[in-house]
Order: structure tokens, then sequence, then C-alpha cells
């Protein structure tokens, strides 16, 4: 008897042996899944710059992907647009799997704290504060390579027009003309005889430009 049941009993153990593999797997994936869902955010910098950023497992590993825009940038002119990639292996943390939430929120803090080094710096680090004593490994560092930095150098539409004369200029202009009117006095004395000089001079002051004063 015992050696009849013996194979079918054989069989259930190794199902069952199977059936615990699969679920541990399962709940591995699970587990991953949730860490990452709650890698995502916004902040803003001095620069007026709006960003996103979101995180995505690369098996072992951890990618934040960051985007940065400044719309008023693409009228004034400077840098509207950036992007770049953060690595890391947040494993090497225990707080990354015992607390993702706290993570990530610390995570945040470190990347607005960047500021104007966010896409640039390589050698800024961005540390959740409960890794502090996690390895190297584990804290996002920048793939300068994934850099992109788009630059406006503005809209010509939108520059200032220029500013008008100053009283000094305007006031030089008008001692010029009346100096030249003075001229014409003394051509229409040279070439006229006293009694057609005023007549004279009126015709060489209707001769003079607009553009001359």
């Amino acid at each position: 008897m015992w050696q009849a049941s013996a194979p079918w009993l054989l069989l259930a153990f190794l199902g069952q042996l199977v059936s615990l593999s699969c679920g541990a797997r399962k709940s591995d994936r699970a587990v991953s899944k949730v860490d990452v869902a709650g890698g995502r955010g916004k902040f803003s910098t001095k620069e007026r710059m709006q960003c996103t950023w979101i995180a995505s497992e690369v098996r072992d590993a951890v990618q934040l992907l960051v985007k940065c825009e400044n719309p008023e940038a693409r009228v004034t002119g400077g840098i509207a647009d950036l992007r770049c990639q953060y690595n890391a292996k947040p494993r090497g943390c225990p707080g990354y799997m015992s607390e993702p939430r706290n993570f990530w929120k610390q995570v945040a803090r470190a990347l607005k704290r960047l500021q104007g080094k966010v896409c640039k710096d390589e050698r800024a680090l961005v540390r959740a504060g409960m890794c502090k004593r996690a390895p190297r490994s584990a804290h996002f560092k920048l793939d300068i390579s994934s850099s992109r930095v788009s630059a406006q150098s503005g809209d010509p539409g939108t520059q200032p027009p220029p500013p008008p004369p100053s009283s000094h200029s305007t006031s030089t202009a008008t001692t010029a003309c009346t100096r030249r009117r003075a001229d014409h006095g003394k051509t229409a004395e040279e070439y006229c005889s006293s009694s057609w000089a005023s007549v004279c001079s009126f015709f060489l002051s209707m001769m003079q430009s607009e553009e001359d004063c």
C-alpha cells in the first residue's frame, strides 16, 4: 500500500514546492511595483524651471527621468528645456524596501535642493536621508551623457523700442537749424540787392529741407 502511494505523495510534494516558488516570485514583483509606483513628483527652481520626475525599475537598478521647462524663456531667451536621467541601485538601502513612501519623499526633497545643478552637475548625488549609511551606488547619480539642454535666443519682436532722443540732442539740432537760417540771411545780402535781400532769404529758407532741421 505504501509503495503504491509513494509516487503520488512525491508528486504532491513537488507541486507544493513549485507553487510556493511561483508565489514568492509574484510577491517580489508586487513589492517592486509598489516601490516604484511612489517614485514621481514635481518641483520648481529659482530659475523658473518647472520640473517633473518619474522612477522606473530596470533590472536591479532604478532610473529617474527628469524633465524641466521654462515657457517664459521661449520668448525672453535662455534655457527653455532640460531633460536627463539619474541612476541608482536603491536596494542597497534597507529603507527602500521597508519604507518606500518615505524613501520617495526624501528623494523628492533631495531633487528640489539641487536647484541650478539639476541635469548639469554629475558630482551632486540625490540622497534619501534614510540611506546615509548605504553604499554610494544606492544614491542617484546623474548620467551626464543623457543630459539635454535646449536654449532660446528670444523673439526679436519683443525687444524694447529704442530710447527717445535726449533733450541735449534736440537742443543741438535746433541750434544747427538756427545757424543755417543765419547763413541764408548772409548769402541773401551778398548776392541780392538790399531791397531784395529779404525776398532772397525767404526763398533760401524754403529750399532748406526738413531733414536739415
